[in-house]
């Protein structure tokens, strides 16, 4: 496995790309630290789920020298022991700018797919899929069509904020006790970036099913509290899903941030306590789903 930095090799430097393909830029960061923190336990079996990234600057020259862009799609499991970092991707995305793969454009596509999962696979020790995009379908999935958005619920404008520090009692302020299933998402997600403090932007989606279930003007106030808390995109995920999970005891769970792009990459996170709870396109390589409000 290859340098393991969770205080960020490159985040907040200023760092000139590579001029050639430069695997070695790549930083694995654990997961264990900030799962700990957080009381998740570290068998696996407390969540199933994937990080899926959509990177918008990456291309590559064929062997001519025409330039190939597109969409990089990568997908890897939530049991990875680690993540990697956001800004040393971009750095090793980058180096392949001038690097020239194939004699065609979908031999270069090809090889430029295996090369990145291959180079991803070593660094995280675990199974990283790749598919490169040049082209978009027409009609494009999305997974949350059916998710009520709570800021655009009738009466939601009278709701009043006042904590912006993660703070998990909002969540029991009203508490429905009859059984029931929800869909609810949200475009206010806000938090800030673990080690250079810029805001990340995204939408959350959140499927429970429990015996008792809080009110959505609970769970928006949740959703909102994370607005001056610094982590990752996956740690944000995972600890909304850890406390709904605590206090909720849901028959399905399921949690899916989509980040808005910051530095061409956007980050989606998504977890679910049993394979039926979580989205069917988006963890899929091959398909470029539609993007959220934020995104």
């Amino acid at each position: 496995m290859e340098i393991k930095d969770p205080a960020g090799r490159w985040l907040g430097k200023s760092v000139e790309y590579p001029a050639r393909y430069s695997p070695e830029v790549l930083v694995a960061v654990p997961r264990a630290d900030n799962r700990e923190i957080c009381g998740i336990p570290s068998d696996n079996a407390f969540f199933s789920g994937y990080d899926c990234w959509h990177c918008y600057e990456a291309g590559f020259l064929t062997e001519k020298g025409v330039p190939v862009t597109g969409i990089l799609k990568l997908v890897y499991p939530a049991d990875s022991a680690c993540i990697v970092e956001s800004k040393s991707l971009k750095l090793y995305l980058g180096s392949f700018n001038m690097h020239a793969l194939g004699e065609t454009a979908c031999e270069g596509s090809a090889g430029f797919e295996r090369q990145v999962a291959a180079d991803l696979s070593r660094l995280l020790d675990t199974n990283v899929r790749a598919s490169f995009h040049r082209h978009q379908a027409e009609h494009r999935p999305f997974d949350f069509g059916n998710y009520t958005v709570l800021e655009e619920m009738a009466g939601m404008e009278e709701v009043g904020f006042s904590v912006y520090r993660e703070e998990p009692a909002l969540l029991l302020d009203s508490v429905r006790t009859t059984p029931g299933e929800v869909f609810a998402g949200s475009h206010l997600l806000k938090s800030n970036c673990k080690v250079t403090r810029q805001p990340d932007w995204g939408s959350i989606y959140i499927r429970l099913k429990a015996d008792t279930l809080p009110a959505p003007e609970s769970l928006l106030r949740y959703i909102v509290s994370f607005r001056n808390e610094n982590h990752f995109h996956e740690e944000i995920c995972e600890l909304v899903y850890k406390r709904l999970f605590d206090i909720f005891r849901p028959e399905i769970l399921s949690v899916t941030c989509l980040y808005t792009r910051r530095g061409g990459i956007d980050i989606c996170p998504c977890r679910a306590n049993c394979p039926e709870g979580l989205p069917s396109c988006l963890p899929d390589p091959a398909v470029l789903t539609l993007p959220s409000f934020r995104q």
